[in-house]
């Protein structure tokens, strides 16, 4: 029964995962945000494993789901960080998530609620001819806490499945100890005790 309860928590909790991380995926794309959508590919998939594990009764894929987990929280609290500039970290700063490829920031920055946009016209001498310069008013929630509740829900949510993964191989592995117990007899050939037959042999004599 705890095996079956623990197996069914750990699915849920990996359901949510995929849920909100293919939401963040899809923000991430909106936001030309190379370096997370490269690692919300690699944790839908490291998700999608533990899930078949826990499922399967896969002790292999729980374990090496637990160990993601621990990497994937170290870096969402790196994303924590480098929104709220602790450090010498900016967010400004194009190479960290966008591989210096765009000067695309996150896309709640536009698209917080609350937030109008409006365009620069006529745009700074300095300004490159293929981007265009906006200001932005009235956002209710600064992007910056968006992406930092975003990441603090999963770093909750790894914690949690962490937790359930631990338990779940814990109960996986003494449940295959108690089979291989179980069966123990038949590996040495144990038989039972047989019959014996109780007939005597009396001799015959033979009169001339």
């Amino acid at each position: 029964m705890g095996c079956c309860s623990g197996r069914c928590t750990l699915a849920f909790i990996c359901g949510m995962q995929l849920v909100s991380v293919l939401e963040r995926q899809v923000i991430d794309f909106l936001g030309y945000q190379w370096a997370p959508i490269l690692t919300n590919f690699l944790h839908i998939i490291v998700v999608i494993l533990g899930l078949f594990g826990t499922i399967q009764f896969r002790p292999r894929y729980v374990t090496g789901y637990a160990a993601w987990l621990v990497m994937w929280m170290t870096w969402n609290v790196f994303i924590i960080c480098f929104y709220l500039e602790v450090g010498d970290l900016s967010r400004d700063s194009d190479l960290v998530l966008t591989f210096n490829l765009s000067m695309h920031r996150s896309w709640w920055m536009e698209n917080g609620p609350g937030c109008r946009v409006t365009p620069i016209s006529p745009p700074p001498s300095w300004a490159p001819e293929d981007h265009r310069y906006i200001s932005i008013s009235g956002c209710l929630m600064d992007f910056q806490f968006i992406e930092v509740a975003h990441s603090s829900l999963q770093i909750l949510l790894a914690l949690m499945g962490f937790i359930y993964a631990c338990y779940v191989v814990k109960l996986i592995s003494e449940e295959e100890d108690s089979f291989d117990f179980i069966g123990g007899f038949d590996s040495y050939g144990y038989q039972g005790p047989q019959k014996t037959s109780h007939l005597q042999l009396q001799p015959m004599y033979m009169s001339k």
